[in-house]
């Protein structure tokens, strides 16, 4: 008799909730008239995004003794259901915007939007709590996929196709590494279990350590980290701006809580080779995402290599593999999602209210034209570069606190060093839009000169607003509130 193991079904509540949200949007896309296909989808992804919230909060809260569940696959702590909070409450987000932006106005696909959207959040929701091999890179395909097909939502234009192409052809190496790397380690421990393989794991096994090294070059590519980058700056580019903003902060978060899991709980053995790998990563993506930020033009293009720059903002908190580096970790995660979603929402309004890709020419006067939105980007952009006015600078703080305790002073002075280079691409934003009269503006609005109505979009930017500004002055909850997540994790 084949014995099943058992499932508790409350641990991946959250998962269900977005599956069953994301079947019913489907069935939108064939049993609604079109005209009632985009508030019906976008009100059915956004009850499910509520409800996977409100699942995470309460598996928060119950989850003060993290423990393995459905057979040691999945892990059942608060290290993965704040990230699960994270990446439902960007959903949310995107489902607001996507609401005005995407598929108009034809109103093609929309509901297979919202479809994939909670699809692909359910996936990244599956794989922030993976505890073995096999659970983490089905996960992995699971939502690359539906990002790669939203990506190219309108196939009909060559730079959404152009990105879900080669977003697929690059995201398919990664996978391919992660996947090998796997299989490395499974043949050096005979176990594809987290706990496993550290209980079986040895730093003088070759085969073990190129295992590892591969699953590093494999979350590497998802996490945009250099040398793995060269797929970010197209892919954001030409994606619908909705996605990019999704994917610039949901995609992080999956990456990165994961990769701090798997490194803690099977590899501590490996730590004196991880971190300086890590750490020589964190340089490479400082340098090359702020470099290669102070000569473009376009604005996507340029919040892009931001996003390779705080890759390596983020890998310097999980290169001191400590419990401090645990917390920085997480809240500079939960500050970063809310600061690259809010960026990329304020480019997508200006997308759509010029109908052409939104440059440092042609975001003249945006600021005075769109007061609350002009704010908001100088605010997210001042978060960006760490300047105390938002959460930012409390986040790049924390990680620089927690590699100095770690003992590398130098990896803070580089950090130091990339936000001051910054400086110089993030005020060019604010510069643009105003100091520059709305005059030399040469592009002529879509909307007959008056910007469009977006409410939800407003809202989207706000919440957004808050959670970066609000962090700054609700710094000891949120600090409490990663240090009990990162507590979950062996140290």
């Amino acid at each position: 008799m084949i014995q099943t193991p058992h499932v508790d079904w409350f641990a991946i509540s959250t998962i269900l909730v977005l599956l069953g949200a994301s079947f019913v949007a489907l069935l939108g896309a064939v049993l609604v008239p079109r005209p009632a296909r985009r508030p019906f989808a976008a009100g059915v992804s956004a009850l499910g995004f509520v409800g996977g919230i409100v699942t995470s909060v309460w598996l928060y809260v119950d989850s003060a003794n993290g423990h393995l569940v459905i057979a040691n696959a999945f892990a059942r702590d608060r290290w993965t259901m704040l990230a699960q909070v994270v990446i439902c409450g960007t959903g949310l987000a995107a489902t607001l915007v996507g609401a005005e932006q995407i598929a108009r106005p034809r109103d093609d696909h929309i509901a297979e939007f919202f479809s994939l959207l909670l699809a692909c959040a359910a996936g990244m929701v599956f794989f922030v709590g993976a505890a073995n091999l096999m659970v983490m890179f089905l996960s992995l395909e699971w939502f690359s996929i539906a990002l790669y097909v939203m990506c190219a939502i309108d196939y009909d234009v060559e730079g959404p196709l152009e990105a879900g192409l080669k977003y697929l052809v690059v995201g398919s190496f990664g996978s391919a590494a992660l996947l090998f790397g796997s299989a490395l380690v499974y043949g050096a421990t005979n176990h594809i279990d987290f706990a496993g393989i550290r209980a079986n794991g040895s730093s003088n096994d070759l085969l073990l350590v190129l295992g590892l090294a591969m699953i590093i070059a494999g979350l590497g590519f998802k996490s945009s980290s250099a040398p793995f980058h060269m797929w970010t700056p197209d892919v954001y580019e030409g994606a619908p701006t909705t996605v990019t903003a999704f994917m610039s902060a949901a995609t992080k978060v999956a990456a990165f809580v994961l990769a701090f899991r798997i490194l803690r709980t099977a590899f501590p053995q490996d730590e004196h080779l991880w971190s300086w790998a890590f750490a020589g990563i964190a340089v490479a993506s400082l340098a090359i995402g702020n470099l290669a930020a102070l000569v473009q033009r376009n604005v996507k293009r340029m919040l892009a290599y931001s996003s390779i720059s705080h890759a390596g903002f983020l890998l310097i908190g999980l290169s001191a593999g400590s419990s401090l580096g645990g917390r920085a970790l997480m809240y500079y995660l939960i500050v970063y999602s809310a600061m690259a979603f809010g960026s990329f929402a304020v480019v997508a309004a200006r997308e759509r209210e010029l109908g052409v890709p939104v440059t440092l020419d042609n975001l003249a006067g945006f600021g005075w034209e769109r007061p609350f939105l002009g704010v908001a980007m100088w605010f997210f952009l001042f978060g960006f570069a760490g300047l105390p006015l938002g959460g930012g600078f409390v986040a790049k703080f924390y990680v620089f606190s927690a590699a100095y305790d770690h003992g590398w002073a130098w990896l803070v002075i580089v950090g130091v060093v990339a936000t001051l280079v910054s400086l110089y691409y993030y005020l060019a934003v604010v510069r643009a839009m105003y100091m520059r009269p709305s005059e030399e503006l040469r592009v002529a609005a879509v909307t007959g000169g008056s910007p469009p109505r977006e409410p939800l979009l407003h809202v989207a930017v706000g919440l957004a607003l808050a959670v970066s500004v609000g962090s700054l002055f609700a710094v000891g909850p949120l600090i409490d509130l990663a240090k009990h997540a990162a507590s979950a994790l062996p140290f």
